[in-house]
């Protein structure tokens, strides 16, 4: 089926009070991120970050262009989303690589600037018929920036939604980027507050190290994009360092590639399936 926009995966998880996963995609992860949705039966979204970007050469359109065409071999909605631009001039390169949307992050930013920016930003997007995504403040734990007991203020996350005109929020509730425990405890008080406050979707950054049950709260009291990444990369790497044990002589990468790409599939179906209150 032809790629989905991001603003419909997202606007009909509101209708339906469920939540949709958005998965980073560096290397085989999208065809793992197709496979473990369709598995699930679920929509997805496929993400790929400024930071995979840089990884690839800072060449955008060969790894957009190979997960779209998965995208719509999918038999699942799939969605592109390109994730944490910071680069003004990456963001303009969205449009004509199929994305359906971005998350433009100017939190490290002041205050006021990053209003501006995003304001600007949410502007340009909407004119190439793009969905846009920000982030108030900072939520915690790339590379050392950003304090994990960071959190967003409801009030003013609803003054910046106003005075940006973005489509989704990002907001700090108690998660933290690349965490490898299962430990992170949100704060739901603060998220039903928050989806009271703001008229727009919330995003959840962060998501792999919060436990199941956690993300079924979360998705109650009012979350409805979960950002999971650091998942897919455990799975993988564990997967890899095992064949390669198990097999130390070898030299074609295929078998131990094959048995990540199952194991990060395998994390896509079960937290899409704990998102819809299901296990696994």
């Amino acid at each position: 089926m032809p790629l989905t926009p991001t603003a419909a995966v997202v606007s009909s998880a509101c209708r339906e009070g469920r939540a949709v996963g958005a998965f980073n995609v560096i290397t085989l992860h999208a065809e793992a991120v197709v496979t473990g949705a369709e598995a699930a039966g679920r929509p997805v979204i496929c993400q790929i970050s400024e930071n995979a970007v840089r990884f690839h050469g800072s060449r955008l359109a060969p790894i957009a262009r190979a997960t779209a065409a998965l995208a719509e071999a999918a038999t699942v909605p799939v969605a592109l989303h390109l994730d944490h631009v910071t680069d003004e001039a990456l963001l303009r390169r969205a449009a004509d690589c199929g994305f359906g949307s971005v998350m433009f992050d100017a939190s490290a930013l002041p205050h006021t600037e990053n209003v501006a920016a995003t304001r600007a930003a949410a502007r340009w997007a909407h004119a190439q018929g793009l969905w846009l995504e920000a982030e108030l403040g900072e939520i915690g734990g790339k590379d050392g920036v950003h304090a994990p007991s960071a959190r967003t203020d409801p009030d003013q996350a609803r003054d910046f939604v106003s005075a940006t005109g973005v489509d989704a929020l990002a907001v700090a509730v108690g998660s933290s980027h690349a965490m490898t425990t299962r430990t992170a405890r949100l704060d739901h008080g603060l998220i039903a507050r928050l989806a009271e406050a703001v008229p727009v979707p919330l995003v959840l950054h962060g998501s792999t190290g919060v436990p199941d049950a956690e993300l079924r709260q979360a998705v109650a009291s009012g979350m409805v994009k979960i950002n999971i990444g650091t998942a897919l990369n455990a799975a993988f790497t564990g997967a890899v360092r095992d064949a390669l044990a198990a097999a130390p002589a070898a030299v074609d990468p295929r078998p131990a590639l094959i048995v990540a790409r199952r194991a990060m599939a395998d994390a896509v179906t079960s937290a899409l399936r704990a998102l819809s209150g299901g296990g696994g």
